[in-house]
């Protein structure tokens, strides 16, 4: 029977567990996660590329412009009624994160107002990895202590990066293993060190006919590797 993996884990590194990468933001990074772990709230997920919100508007008929992008976003960070009290962060899209609401505000004003914590996708996507059966590494190590300094310069206190996996009999390979999970250690002590809390997000894909021992055996591979990585 075609078996559904379990969500995605989602690692949430502690300024306590690597003191001497944190330095000066191990108090204020301590406070942002418990801000986003706070009982009843969560985090949203508004960091669509420009291709993946523009296939939602194509889908009601209106055009992928920035100012339509804009005008959406700040609909949704101006929601009144405490919004802020379901949703304690917000990934964003590095567009959305410099960007100004429609009243020439901030965005990230208009977040923080209503109790929301900004956060930032980092990675720059998937790529496929030499060497294996199409299996993928994510890239944006490169230039990423420069980019997290002004990330988090512009309002941001947390970061996301999200690695890939494909279970089959043989597959994920050592080689992706060992290069993702080494991928997220080096992306969570970048962001540490510029004061982003960084959310670790290996992704085991639920697609494929593998057995739930199947996903079981990948997935403790998988974390195991991550953990030993950080």
């Amino acid at each position: 029977q075609p078996f559904t993996s379990p969500p995605t884990h989602i690692i949430m590194a502690s300024s306590s567990s690597s003191p001497s990468i944190c330095g000066a933001f191990a108090e204020e990074m301590d406070a942002t996660i418990t801000a986003i772990i706070a009982p009843g709230r969560g985090i949203l997920a508004a960091d669509e590329s420009t291709g993946t919100i523009g296939k939602r508007f194509e889908s009601i008929n209106l055009p992928n412009t920035e100012d339509n992008g804009r005008a959406y976003r700040t609909l949704l960070f101006t929601t009144p009624g405490g919004i802020g009290d379901y949703i304690s962060g917000a990934i964003l899209f590095e567009e959305t994160l410099f960007q100004t609401a429609l009243d020439g505000r901030p965005m990230v004003e208009h977040m923080r107002a209503n109790g929301i914590i900004p956060g930032i996708k980092v990675d720059k996507g998937v790529v496929t990895l030499p060497g294996t059966q199409g299996e993928s590494y994510t890239a944006g190590l490169d230039g990423l202590g420069k980019r997290c300094a002004e990330y988090y310069a512009a309002g941001a206190r947390f970061a996301k990066w999200r690695a890939v996996y494909t279970i089959t009999d043989s597959l994920p390979s050592s080689l992706c293993m060992t290069a993702n999970a080494e991928g997220l250690a080096h992306y969570a002590a970048t962001c540490q060190e510029n004061g982003l809390v960084p959310i670790v997000e290996p992704e085991i894909l639920m697609d494929g006919r593998h057995s739930i021992q199947r996903s079981a055996e990948v997935t403790e591979a998988v974390l195991s590797s991550v953990f030993a990585a950080l």
